[in-house]
Protein backbone atom coordinates (compact mmCIF):
# COMPACT_ATOMS: atom_id res chain seq x y z
CA UNK A 1 0.00 0.00 0.00
CA UNK A 2 1.03 3.16 -0.91
CA UNK A 3 2.28 5.68 1.88
CA UNK A 4 -0.08 8.22 2.42
CA UNK A 5 1.02 12.01 3.01
CA UNK A 6 -0.55 14.55 4.89
CA UNK A 7 -1.00 16.66 1.65
CA UNK A 8 0.10 16.72 -2.08
CA UNK A 9 3.06 18.87 -3.28
CA UNK A 10 2.24 20.58 -6.92
CA UNK A 11 4.86 18.24 -8.20
CA UNK A 12 2.81 15.49 -7.09
CA UNK A 13 -0.32 16.83 -8.06
CA UNK A 14 1.40 17.00 -11.96
CA UNK A 15 3.19 13.97 -12.21
CA UNK A 16 -0.50 12.30 -10.90
CA UNK A 17 -1.88 14.15 -13.83
CA UNK A 18 0.52 12.71 -15.71
CA UNK A 19 0.29 9.17 -15.32
CA UNK A 20 -3.69 9.63 -15.40
CA UNK A 21 -2.66 10.86 -19.64
CA UNK A 22 -0.15 8.06 -19.80
CA UNK A 23 -2.68 5.23 -18.68
CA UNK A 24 -5.97 6.64 -20.73
CA UNK A 25 -3.17 7.51 -24.03
CA UNK A 26 -2.43 3.32 -23.45
CA UNK A 27 -6.18 2.72 -23.34
CA UNK A 28 -6.32 0.93 -20.27
CA UNK A 29 -8.77 1.02 -17.38
CA UNK A 30 -7.63 1.55 -13.38
CA UNK A 31 -8.48 -1.99 -12.89
CA UNK A 32 -5.87 -3.38 -15.78
CA UNK A 33 -3.35 -0.60 -14.37
CA UNK A 34 -3.66 -2.05 -10.84
CA UNK A 35 -3.31 -5.69 -11.89
CA UNK A 36 0.42 -4.41 -13.09
CA UNK A 37 0.93 -3.34 -9.64
CA UNK A 38 -0.58 -6.22 -7.48
CA UNK A 39 -2.70 -3.68 -6.23
CA UNK A 40 -6.14 -2.30 -5.66
CA UNK A 41 -7.77 -0.28 -8.01
CA UNK A 42 -8.27 2.45 -5.39
CA UNK A 43 -4.74 3.11 -5.08
CA UNK A 44 -4.02 3.81 -9.26
CA UNK A 45 -6.86 6.05 -8.48
CA UNK A 46 -4.95 8.01 -5.37
CA UNK A 47 -1.87 8.43 -7.28
CA UNK A 48 -3.30 9.90 -10.07
CA UNK A 49 -5.12 12.46 -8.14
CA UNK A 50 -1.78 12.48 -5.87
CA UNK A 51 -3.95 11.50 -2.52
CA UNK A 52 -0.71 9.49 -1.98
CA UNK A 53 3.05 10.06 -2.09
CA UNK A 54 4.70 8.15 -5.81
CA UNK A 55 6.76 4.81 -5.21
CA UNK A 56 9.08 4.68 -7.58
CA UNK A 57 8.90 1.26 -8.00
CA UNK A 58 5.40 1.42 -8.97
CA UNK A 59 5.57 4.53 -11.46
CA UNK A 60 8.53 2.31 -12.73
CA UNK A 61 6.44 -0.72 -13.59
CA UNK A 62 3.39 1.53 -14.65
CA UNK A 63 5.25 3.28 -17.24
CA UNK A 64 6.61 0.08 -18.58
CA UNK A 65 2.83 -1.13 -18.56
CA UNK A 66 1.90 2.02 -20.52
CA UNK A 67 4.40 1.53 -22.89
CA UNK A 68 6.75 5.01 -21.81
CA UNK A 69 9.99 4.98 -23.71
CA UNK A 70 12.87 4.17 -21.70
CA UNK A 71 14.61 7.72 -21.30
CA UNK A 72 10.90 9.39 -20.94
CA UNK A 73 10.72 6.79 -17.86
CA UNK A 74 14.13 8.02 -16.60
CA UNK A 75 13.76 12.13 -16.45
CA UNK A 76 9.64 10.78 -14.88
CA UNK A 77 11.34 8.91 -12.28
CA UNK A 78 14.24 11.59 -11.70
CA UNK A 79 10.90 13.96 -10.65
CA UNK A 80 9.38 11.62 -9.04
CA UNK A 81 12.00 11.64 -6.46
CA UNK A 82 12.11 15.19 -6.88
CA UNK A 83 8.14 15.66 -5.97
CA UNK A 84 8.36 13.47 -3.25
CA UNK A 85 11.32 15.50 -1.18
CA UNK A 86 9.12 17.42 1.69
CA UNK A 87 8.48 20.90 1.08
CA UNK A 88 10.44 23.75 3.23
CA UNK A 89 7.12 24.76 4.78
CA UNK A 90 6.95 20.89 6.63
CA UNK A 91 9.61 21.93 8.86
CA UNK A 92 6.34 23.65 10.24
CA UNK A 93 4.41 20.98 10.61
CA UNK A 94 3.20 21.73 14.32
CA UNK A 95 1.32 24.25 13.53
CA UNK A 96 0.46 23.79 9.82
CA UNK A 97 -2.75 23.17 9.14
CA UNK A 98 -3.05 19.75 6.29
CA UNK A 99 -5.26 21.79 3.87
CA UNK A 100 -3.25 25.01 3.97
CA UNK A 101 0.50 22.86 3.35
CA UNK A 102 -0.69 22.43 -0.27
CA UNK A 103 -1.53 26.44 -0.62
CA UNK A 104 2.08 26.88 0.55
CA UNK A 105 3.22 24.54 -2.23
CA UNK A 106 1.13 26.08 -4.99
CA UNK A 107 2.28 29.46 -3.63
CA UNK A 108 6.01 28.22 -4.12
CA UNK A 109 5.23 27.12 -7.90
CA UNK A 110 3.07 29.34 -9.23
CA UNK A 111 4.26 32.33 -11.92
CA UNK A 112 0.54 34.47 -11.48
CA UNK A 113 -1.29 34.60 -7.82
CA UNK A 114 -4.42 36.44 -8.03
CA UNK A 115 -5.90 37.09 -5.14
CA UNK A 116 -9.51 38.79 -2.64
CA UNK A 117 -9.08 39.71 0.24
CA UNK A 118 -12.24 41.13 2.07
CA UNK A 119 -10.57 40.90 5.75
CA UNK A 120 -6.83 41.18 6.23
CA UNK A 121 -3.87 42.26 4.72
CA UNK A 122 -2.91 38.95 3.00
CA UNK A 123 -0.23 36.80 4.38
CA UNK A 124 2.54 37.27 1.99
CA UNK A 125 2.41 41.06 2.54
CA UNK A 126 1.75 41.37 6.37
CA UNK A 127 4.67 42.80 8.58
CA UNK A 128 5.43 40.36 11.79
CA UNK A 129 3.64 42.62 14.29
CA UNK A 130 0.61 42.82 12.11
CA UNK A 131 0.56 39.27 11.26
CA UNK A 132 0.92 38.75 15.18
CA UNK A 133 -1.96 41.14 16.41
CA UNK A 134 -4.32 38.97 13.43
CA UNK A 135 -3.37 35.92 14.92
CA UNK A 136 -3.37 36.80 18.52
CA UNK A 137 -7.41 37.80 17.90
CA UNK A 138 -8.00 34.25 17.04
CA UNK A 139 -7.87 33.95 13.54
CA UNK A 140 -6.30 30.36 13.54
CA UNK A 141 -8.19 29.08 16.68
CA UNK A 142 -7.36 29.39 20.11
CA UNK A 143 -3.62 29.24 20.48
CA UNK A 144 -0.77 29.48 22.34
CA UNK A 145 1.81 32.14 22.60
CA UNK A 146 4.67 29.94 21.24
CA UNK A 147 2.36 28.56 18.34
CA UNK A 148 1.54 31.76 17.50
CA UNK A 149 5.35 32.52 16.68
CA UNK A 150 5.92 29.59 14.99
CA UNK A 151 2.71 31.09 12.23
CA UNK A 152 4.46 34.52 12.73
CA UNK A 153 7.90 32.41 11.28
CA UNK A 154 6.05 30.83 8.84
CA UNK A 155 4.63 34.02 7.27
CA UNK A 156 7.61 35.85 7.42
CA UNK A 157 9.16 32.99 5.88
CA UNK A 158 6.80 32.26 2.58
CA UNK A 159 7.45 35.85 1.76
CA UNK A 160 11.05 35.34 0.72
CA UNK A 161 9.27 33.99 -2.33
CA UNK A 162 8.65 37.39 -3.07
CA UNK A 163 12.45 38.47 -2.81
CA UNK A 164 13.51 35.09 -4.55
CA UNK A 165 15.51 36.19 -8.07
CA UNK A 166 12.39 34.74 -10.04
CA UNK A 167 9.24 35.52 -8.24
CA UNK A 168 5.46 35.73 -9.23
CA UNK A 169 3.96 38.13 -10.29
CA UNK A 170 1.32 38.51 -7.21
CA UNK A 171 -1.84 40.49 -8.10
CA UNK A 172 -4.17 41.45 -4.76
CA UNK A 173 -7.78 43.21 -4.42
CA UNK A 174 -8.30 44.04 -0.87
CA UNK A 175 -11.33 45.27 0.13
CA UNK A 176 -11.54 48.67 1.77
CA UNK A 177 -12.26 47.67 5.06
CA UNK A 178 -9.17 45.77 5.27
CA UNK A 179 -7.26 48.96 5.82
CA UNK A 180 -10.00 50.48 7.87
CA UNK A 181 -10.24 47.88 10.46
CA UNK A 182 -7.79 48.17 13.28
CA UNK A 183 -5.87 45.21 14.51
CA UNK A 184 -4.28 46.35 17.43
CA UNK A 185 -4.56 48.99 20.03
CA UNK A 186 -1.17 50.02 19.10
CA UNK A 187 -1.51 52.96 15.69
CA UNK A 188 2.20 52.07 15.21
CA UNK A 189 1.04 48.16 14.02
CA UNK A 190 -1.28 49.81 10.89
CA UNK A 191 1.53 52.93 10.21
CA UNK A 192 4.14 50.10 9.67
CA UNK A 193 2.00 47.52 8.09
CA UNK A 194 1.09 50.51 5.58
CA UNK A 195 4.37 51.20 4.94
CA UNK A 196 4.78 47.87 4.09
CA UNK A 197 2.44 47.85 1.53
CA UNK A 198 3.65 50.86 -0.04
CA UNK A 199 6.93 49.09 -0.72
CA UNK A 200 5.43 46.10 -1.83
CA UNK A 201 3.72 48.31 -3.90
CA UNK A 202 6.97 49.61 -5.73
CA UNK A 203 7.96 45.89 -6.86
CA UNK A 204 7.43 44.99 -10.57
CA UNK A 205 6.24 42.06 -9.97
CA UNK A 206 3.45 43.17 -7.12
CA UNK A 207 0.09 44.60 -8.38
CA UNK A 208 -2.14 46.06 -5.61
CA UNK A 209 -5.95 47.37 -6.01
CA UNK A 210 -8.26 48.65 -3.62
CA UNK A 211 -11.89 48.15 -3.77
CA UNK A 212 -13.19 51.14 -2.29
CA UNK A 213 -16.46 51.51 -0.81
CA UNK A 214 -17.71 54.35 -3.14
CA UNK A 215 -17.46 51.68 -5.44
CA UNK A 216 -20.21 49.66 -4.37
CA UNK A 217 -20.99 46.13 -4.12
CA UNK A 218 -19.32 43.70 -6.31
CA UNK A 219 -19.67 39.80 -7.00
CA UNK A 220 -16.36 39.21 -4.99
CA UNK A 221 -17.85 39.82 -1.77
CA UNK A 222 -18.95 36.22 -0.05
CA UNK A 223 -15.35 35.34 0.98
CA UNK A 224 -11.27 35.45 -0.15
CA UNK A 225 -10.41 33.14 -2.67
CA UNK A 226 -6.80 32.93 -5.22
CA UNK A 227 -6.52 31.76 -8.14
CA UNK A 228 -3.06 30.24 -9.25
CA UNK A 229 -1.62 29.97 -12.74
CA UNK A 230 1.76 27.92 -13.28
CA UNK A 231 4.10 27.42 -16.15
CA UNK A 232 3.84 23.50 -16.31
CA UNK A 233 1.00 22.77 -19.10
CA UNK A 234 -0.01 19.58 -17.01
CA UNK A 235 -1.26 21.43 -14.35
CA UNK A 236 -4.76 24.21 -14.93
CA UNK A 237 -5.55 27.35 -13.09
CA UNK A 238 -6.64 26.21 -9.40
CA UNK A 239 -8.55 28.21 -7.44
CA UNK A 240 -8.50 28.08 -3.80
CA UNK A 241 -11.56 29.43 -1.50
CA UNK A 242 -11.03 29.67 2.27
CA UNK A 243 -13.77 29.02 5.21
CA UNK A 244 -13.33 28.88 9.15
CA UNK A 245 -11.74 25.54 8.94
CA UNK A 246 -10.49 24.81 6.18
CA UNK A 247 -10.69 25.67 2.47
CA UNK A 248 -11.68 24.09 -1.48
CA UNK A 249 -9.15 23.30 -3.68
CA UNK A 250 -10.95 23.86 -7.25
CA UNK A 251 -9.81 22.97 -10.71
CA UNK A 252 -13.08 22.12 -12.68
CA UNK A 253 -12.81 24.56 -15.27
CA UNK A 254 -15.87 26.11 -15.08
CA UNK A 255 -15.96 26.83 -11.95
CA UNK A 256 -12.21 28.22 -12.25
CA UNK A 257 -13.54 30.36 -15.11
CA UNK A 258 -16.27 31.81 -12.21
CA UNK A 259 -13.25 33.10 -10.63
CA UNK A 260 -11.35 34.52 -12.87
CA UNK A 261 -14.63 36.34 -14.32
CA UNK A 262 -15.15 37.57 -11.19
CA UNK A 263 -11.29 38.86 -10.40
CA UNK A 264 -11.28 40.66 -13.90
CA UNK A 265 -14.48 42.37 -13.23
CA UNK A 266 -13.48 44.01 -9.74
CA UNK A 267 -9.96 44.73 -11.22
CA UNK A 268 -11.97 46.82 -13.52
CA UNK A 269 -13.93 48.98 -11.08
CA UNK A 270 -11.64 48.81 -7.93
CA UNK A 271 -9.02 51.36 -7.90
CA UNK A 272 -5.67 51.20 -9.88
CA UNK A 273 -2.62 50.39 -8.97
CA UNK A 274 -1.30 53.99 -9.11
CA UNK A 275 -4.57 55.24 -6.98
CA UNK A 276 -4.12 52.72 -4.88
CA UNK A 277 -0.69 54.11 -3.78
CA UNK A 278 -2.45 57.56 -3.45
CA UNK A 279 -5.14 55.98 -1.09
CA UNK A 280 -2.06 53.68 0.79
CA UNK A 281 -0.19 57.72 1.21
CA UNK A 282 -3.18 59.09 2.18
CA UNK A 283 -4.26 56.27 4.83
CA UNK A 284 -0.90 56.19 6.06
CA UNK A 285 -0.44 59.93 6.72
CA UNK A 286 -4.09 60.20 8.50
CA UNK A 287 -2.60 57.71 11.34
Amino acid sequence: MSERRPAPTVGQVVLGRRLQELREAAGLSREEAARALRVAPATVRRMETADVALKVPYVQVLLETYGVPEAETETFVSLTEDANRPGWWQRYHDVLPEWFSLYVSLEGAARLIRSYEPHFVPGLLQTEDYARAVLDAGTVGRTTPEAIERHVSLRMARQRLLESEDPPHLWVVMDETVLRRPVSTDAAVMSEQLDKLLEFAEHDRVTLQISEFAAGPHPGTSAPFSLFRFAEPELPDMVVTEYLTGALYLDDRKEVSAHLEVLDHMTTHAASALHTKNILRDLRAGL
